[in-house]
Parts: structure tokens; sequence; C-alpha cells
């Protein structure tokens, strides 16, 4: 599985991105999804996940209500809207696939596949 994200910018404090993630190589339509993000200087942190059929979604407290996570399984595609952002979301942020079937996950060690990241930066 090849993931690639993309959609990362500069954007200014109170401004909107989305990214995408797609994967190519196998699908990835039954594996659960997460975003991560990382700071400089700080570990990698979970943001979103979402189930293999979209059913259900998890966020980190520090972006509930200004981020939305959904995916595309026709297109193998997953998104991530971000809204109001803040300079504190300046990261490089990767998307991940997780073969796990349970419950959605979110420590990095738990998902199997990763992107190369995209960069995004928010100014104030």
């Amino acid at each position: 599985v090849q993931l690639q994200a993309s959609g990362g910018g500069l954007v200014q404090a109170g401004g909107s991105l989305r990214l995408s993630c797609a994967a190519s190589g196998r699908t990835v339509s039954s594996y659960a999804m997460g975003w991560f993000r990382q700071a400089p200087g700080k570990e990698r942190e979970s943001v979103a996940a979402i189930t293999w059929s979209g059913g259900s979604t998890h966020y980190a407290d520090s972006v509930k209500g200004r981020f939305t996570i959904s995916r595309d399984n026709a297109k193998s595609t997953v998104y991530l809207q971000m809204t109001s952002l803040k300079p504190e979301d300046t990261a490089v942020y990767y998307c991940a696939a997780d073969r796990w079937l349970g419950y959605l996950r979110s420590g990095t060690h738990e998902y199997d596949y990763w992107g190369q990241g995209t960069q995004v930066t928010v100014s104030s």
C-alpha cells in the first residue's frame, strides 16, 4: 500500500485547508484511516481517524469542531477538512492506514502504512 498526502500549504489563522490522502497498490477500503501531525520538536500525534465504512470517526480534543475526516472508498482517498486554523496547527501532516478491524486506534505504532507527509503552516 502506498499513501500519498497532498493539500498542505501556507494559510493565515482562521483560514481553511483540505488535505487529501490517495492510496494505491492495494485497496484500503477495508482499513481504518488516520491523520497524524508532527510539529518541530514534538512527537507525532493523532489528529483524526475514520473506520473503513466512514460510519465512525474520532478526533483529538484540540481539533474537535474544526476538523472533519471523511473518505471516498471508490476513489481510495481520505480527506481532512481543516477550518478555523490556528498557528498551533502548524505541523507536517501524515495519513496512515490501520488493518485492525476493531475500534479506532490513535497510536502511531498501531498503524501499518504511512504516507510521506504534507506541510501545513498557519501564520498569525
